[in-house]
């Protein structure tokens, strides 16, 4: 995969107020603060001629705002890295937050993950040169045999830690993983097509009862944010 830009805009399809790349394990509002301004709300994210990743938000001058908090690069502390060079990793993936008159659309991690039976939302890793909104909906049918309509970026959320990957490789990983909102008008009974991969199982879940369910902390700490959207 190429490059990932982030583009600040004055407001959608207007002036441009910045263009950069994401440096490895860089946040997103944390470049864009650096630079002079403060990320107001995701836009949109698009492949460009030369088959970089464009992300773009509307964005504003900080005039003074606080520079935002963004969490820190994390490290399994077991890890001895005596020696060790990890492999720097970038990793784009896009999801969605699916709802329909069956409630949430949740997926399982399977155990070919680093976070077995926990929960997230259907989306994956987007393939060379794929377009976001083509990736989740496409990993979107893979992963609960879902037709689904794509609606607006809602968040772009970021992670970076040094860890063991589920083949074993330590990693020095930085996560990207872009978050659209979807419905689904006609909702089935979740199956997974891609047997054998990294979702165990898929379900509609009330919504009044997401949180009975084990997510993985990432998406424990966004979904109230999305849902309140």
């Amino acid at each position: 995969m190429g490059t990932v830009r982030i583009v600040g805009l004055a407001e959608p399809g207007g002036r441009k107020l910045f263009d950069r790349p994401l440096g490895h394990g860089e946040h997103p509002e944390t470049a864009a603060y650096a630079g002079g301004f403060w990320l107001a709300e995701p836009i949109d994210a698009l492949r460009d001629t030369t088959g970089e990743l464009v992300v773009r938000w509307i964005a504003r001058p900080t005039d003074g705002r606080a520079a935002p908090t963004v969490p820190t690069r994390g490290q399994d502390p077991e890890l001895d890295l005596s020696g060790v060079d990890p492999v720097l990793k970038q990793r784009v993936a896009a999801y969605a937050l699916v709802r329909s008159p069956r409630g949430l659309l949740a997926t399982e991690f399977s155990d070919r993950t680093g976070s077995p039976g926990r929960w997230g939302l259907p989306g994956g890793g987007i393939e060379d040169l794929e377009d976001p909104a083509s990736a989740v909906l496409r990993e979107t049918v893979e992963e609960t045999d879902q037709r689904i309509l794509l609606g607006q970026l809602s968040a772009v959320q970021t992670s970076h830690w040094i860890g063991r990957s589920p083949r074993g490789v330590i990693q020095d990983f930085h996560a990207i993983r872009l978050v659209y909102r979807a419905d689904c008008p006609d909702p089935t009974t979740p199956r997974v097509l891609d047997v054998g991969g990294t979702t165990a199982s898929a379900r509609w879940v009330p919504i009044a009862r997401w949180r009975r369910l084990p997510w993985t902390a990432g998406w424990r700490a966004l979904l109230p944010e999305l849902l309140a959207g």
